[in-house]
């Protein structure tokens, strides 16, 4: 069922209620201009907007806080109105007598006081007769055109949308393409190394190896799914893996290496050993060394760097969690991502979280991906992974991952390019730290 409503009226109407959304009930054009459709669909819904429209372009109706029922009795509502649209503008026509709101009618449909009534007498018709327990002048109304061309009935839900997003976004082609070339252009801040890499750590399923495989889509201008992803209950990827993005198919490779490693699981043996990660951290790990769970890695395993260079090593760490679990994750896990980042602490590696799934944890973000930071329930997400791994809001970061889409988005484009400038910015951090620590020992020296 399509709304009628445009989305700017939709907002004007919730801004009068405060953080709500609405939801379609009835539609006369589909269910029927009668009274018995009309309660058949909303009676005992709560609270509830009616809206008229007419031939003449008026779209009008009013707001009552009291489910609809067939009683034959008037219902008490001092919150109760009646509006038009002038324009964008709402004009709003308060009761005047609470007592008489709103009437419940059986063979009509939404039935403000004696004063308007949509679908009168289950006709496509509206009754007008202002001044009784309403004030409001007809013409402005409606425009004394009372036939109705189409009836609407939505409820009022709470929403979490939050009133302005609490971080901006330029939602922009623009912005994209300014992303891109900032991310191309990196250089890292030691000579010694071309191109960072940042290990992606997370429970299985949590989308690791899809958000390397999001971000090479991105510059391919196309999805695409080099490392092997999908749903399963223990780790897809069993191999220590370095994937360098190229800037197009043929292009230069960018600054950045993914590090993607087996998932971690919340039982002992299984899933990412914490040994094998301290070796991971230093750079002793060689591309495609096969993980063994029950084994920690050895200084003669093929391809060991008994000498890693500052390029060989790990300068960034991302925790990868998917925002619709955060909830439900075990203690074992979290024991688990606390050792981890403590042992990640000791080594000096700045930390960041990539909170994923964020569309399939809230319907206003599946609707709208711009709605992330809109999201109260996203953000109190975020805040309660940042209160469980210790890690402060500033560094976590929600992205969408390319799974079942075909072709890019412009949005999720820009929240997965806006995640790997965060790295940047990180890895710059850790650069920072690391030169200073050398500063103070040639000065001690």
């Amino acid at each position: 069922m399509n709304s009628k409503l445009t989305q700017s009226q939709q907002r004007t109407i919730c801004a009068q209620l405060r953080r709500v959304k609405l939801k379609l009930l009835y539609k006369a054009s589909i269910h029927g201009f009668t009274g018995a459709a009309f309660h058949q669909r909303c009676d005992n819904r709560s609270p509830t907007v009616s809206v008229g429209y007419n031939n003449s372009g008026f779209v009008f109706g009013g707001y009552t806080k009291q489910p609809f029922s067939q009683s034959g009795q008037y219902v008490n509502d001092d919150q109760a109105f009646l509006f038009t649209f002038n324009g964008e503008n709402l004009i709003k026509y308060p009761v005047t007598n609470p007592a008489y709101a709103v009437r419940m009618i059986a063979n009509s449909g939404p039935y403000f006081g004696e004063d308007l009534v949509l679908v009168n007498g289950s006709q496509a018709v509206t009754y007008s007769n202002p001044g009784n327990y309403y004030n409001f002048p007809a013409a402005q109304m409606h425009g004394n055109d009372l036939n109705l061309t189409e009836c609407e009935v939505y409820e009022v839900e709470e929403s979490t949308e939050l009133e302005r997003p609490w971080r901006t976004v330029t939602w922009e082609s623009k912005k994209r393409t300014e992303l891109i070339e900032n991310i191309k252009s990196y250089k890292p801040t030691v000579s010694s190394v071309t191109q960072t890499r940042v290990l992606l750590i997370g429970p299985v399923g949590a989308g690791k190896s899809s958000f390397f495989n999001s971000v090479n889509s991105v510059f391919r201008g196309h999805v695409t799914s080099q490392a092997i992803s999908g749903s399963s209950s223990t780790s897809l990827t069993t191999q220590f893996r370095s994937y360098s993005v190229k800037a197009g198919r043929e292009g230069k490779p960018l600054p950045i290496i993914l590090c993607d490693t087996m998932g971690l699981e919340e039982t002992k043996g299984a899933g990412l050993d914490i040994d094998d990660l301290s070796s991971i951290l230093k750079g002793h790990l060689p591309d495609c060394y096969q993980f063994n769970p029950s084994a920690p890695l050895h200084p003669e395993a093929h391809g060991y760097r008994t000498s890693p260079g500052l390029k060989d090593k790990i300068h960034c760490v991302a925790y990868v969690i998917d925002a619709s679990k955060v909830s439900i994750m075990p203690t074992g896990l979290e024991e688990k991502l606390d050792a981890i980042r403590r042992k990640v602490n000791l080594i000096g590696i700045p930390q960041l979280v990539l909170l994923t799934k964020v569309d399939e944890a809230c319907p206003q973000v599946k609707e709208d991906v711009r709605n992330v930071y809109r999201s109260g329930y996203i953000k109190d997400v975020m805040q309660e992974i940042g209160s469980r791994l210790g890690v402060p809001l500033s560094c976590i970061i929600p992205v969408k991952n390319y799974s079942e889409e075909l072709e890019l988005d412009m949005n999720c484009d820009i929240l997965l390019l806006s995640a790997v400038i965060q790295m940047f910015r990180f890895v710059d951090n850790y650069f920072d730290e690391l030169s200073d620590r050398m500063s103070n020992i040639q000065t001690k020296d």
